[in-house]
């Protein structure tokens, strides 16, 4: 019998609230929306004001460094395409992080010790498969290929897979290998380029 006294009580007094109480996070909605409406309007004016005020500023830049940042862009493309869809998820940001600025770097050193930096492009698509080539830099007046940069996979014993970031220079026959970095895969094979 008590147990009915109880749930009959617990009825009785959420019969008797319903409506009194009020939660104060709806009011302070409420009241944000209200404020919301009023700085909007102000705003509006402010904001038309910093618009008269603005004058044209033109950049005009360098265009070796234009030339510089197409090249740059190119070669983070390809290089994206090399790893293809399912090694770049797991790479790319480290590879933005810590190759494509060494890369960048030996790109400007090419194109800041060729006479005439226009002749300079990337040429050939990465290589898919088990290919190390990304891509190759050559000059096109001469038809003559500067650099070539790769990527190789190295199955290191007892620690797993890393892509083993080179490139080659045409100053001593594309013998030797230039270190740009690695990135660690994992301990399984890591799938084809370009797959």
């Amino acid at each position: 019998m008590k147990l009915w006294w109880r749930k009959i009580a617990v009825v009785f007094i959420t019969i008797l609230t319903l409506g009194i109480y009020t939660p104060t996070n709806l009011l302070e909605v409420d009241a944000n929306k209200r404020d919301d409406s009023s700085v909007s309007s102000s705003s509006d004016l402010e904001t038309t004001s910093v618009i008269e005020e603005t004058t044209q500023s033109y950049n005009v830049e360098d265009p070796r460094e234009a030339f510089l940042g197409h090249l740059h862009e190119e070669a983070k493309k390809l290089s994206i395409e090399k790893f293809g869809t399912r090694i770049a998820g797991k790479v790319e940001d480290e590879f933005s992080a810590m190759i494509l600025p060494q890369m960048e770097l030996v790109l400007s050193d090419l194109v800041e010790h060729s006479d005439i930096y226009k002749d300079i492009a990337i040429t050939e698509k990465p290589s898919d498969g088990y290919g190390e080539r990304i891509f190759n830099v050559s000059n096109n007046s001469t038809s003559k290929t500067l650099a070539k940069f790769h990527v190789r996979r190295e199955n290191r014993p007892l620690e797993g897979y890393y892509f083993n970031f080179h490139y080659h220079l045409s100053e001593d026959g594309f013998q030797k290998h230039y270190h740009i970095g690695d990135i660690y895969w994992n301990k399984n094979t890591p799938p084809k380029w370009m797959a």
